[in-house]
């Protein structure tokens, strides 16, 4: 197994440290399995995807619209 080293805050520091009973490596290690494992997916989602960076950027705008339309009904 590798090891990595990490920078957080201060405050995480101090909130973490006061928890020693916590397997802090383990959370962590989990957290990163979850993120590559979403990744993964998202990777063979859009391997086959033929939408442009214009396109993203389009369908983005017009979903933010919507999203304020909405919130602006209510």
């Amino acid at each position: 197994m590798v090891n990595m080293t990490i920078s957080i805050p201060d405050k995480l520091h101090h909130l973490i440290k006061k928890h020693r009973d916590v397997r802090w490596s383990e959370i962590a290690r989990q957290a990163l399995w979850k993120r590559a494992r979403d990744l993964e997916v998202l990777d063979r989602i859009t391997s086959k995807s033929t939408l442009t960076i214009e396109d993203a950027a389009e369908l983005d705008e017009i979903i933010k619209k919507g999203i304020a339309r909405k919130h602006k009904l209510t």
